[in-house]
């Protein structure tokens, strides 16, 4: 007869602590179900891809939003995740007190490579469990844009897929621009 494994979840507190601690060195890590995650290192591509969206993204929010890049919000108790960009509800103090809840955040966004499968098959519904309205995934291995929103438990109700040269509308900001500024197709 096999024992059973038994896991040792942590919540955010403990989490935290780990950090302030110094017991957690690793870089790039996240809070996700209770499991301290590694993330895949951020290769050039990735990053960059990250920076065009900032870039693109600054030129419309200017008090409508705040641009978060690669910071946590607080998805629940056990949960804690660092998505690639988001857009939150503007606030005098930046949450400054505190990380963002879900409820702050108008649009998350993905940045996806290597990590696709596991942002599409446990991140995604973590999300859309959470009620973030609308999730991107930036997705670098077909050059498409994957556009969720209706969330509902732990799935979103509708995907869009788009190419290359398809606009793109962001509704709580209420600005278009065209699929191809999301990507650097080739080196300049």
């Amino acid at each position: 007869m096999q024992a059973a494994v038994k896991k040792r979840l942590f919540n955010r507190e403990e989490y935290h602590l780990m950090g302030e601690m110094g017991i957690l060195k690793e870089k790039h890590i996240e809070l996700i179900n209770g499991e301290i995650v590694n993330m895949s290192p951020i290769g050039s591509k990735h990053a960059a891809h990250v920076d065009k969206i900032v870039a693109l993204f600054s030129q419309f929010i200017q008090g409508k939003a705040i641009l978060r890049i690669q910071s946590p919000f607080v998805l629940d108790s056990l949960s804690e995740p660092e998505p690639d960009v988001m857009l939150l509800q503007p606030r005098k103090d930046f949450y400054s007190d505190k990380h963002p809840g879900a409820n702050d955040i108008s649009l998350l966004i993905e940045v996806a490579q290597s990590s696709l499968d596991y942002d599409r098959e446990v991140k995604l519904p973590l999300y859309a469990s959470a009620a973030i309205p609308e999730v991107w995934i930036v997705n670098l291995q077909d050059y498409v844009l994957e556009i969720y929103s209706h969330p509902k438990e732990n799935a979103y109700a509708k995907k869009v897929v788009k190419k290359l040269g398809d606009e793109v509308h962001i509704n709580p900001l209420d600005i278009s621009f065209n699929t191809s500024d999301l990507f650097i197709v080739s080196s300049e």
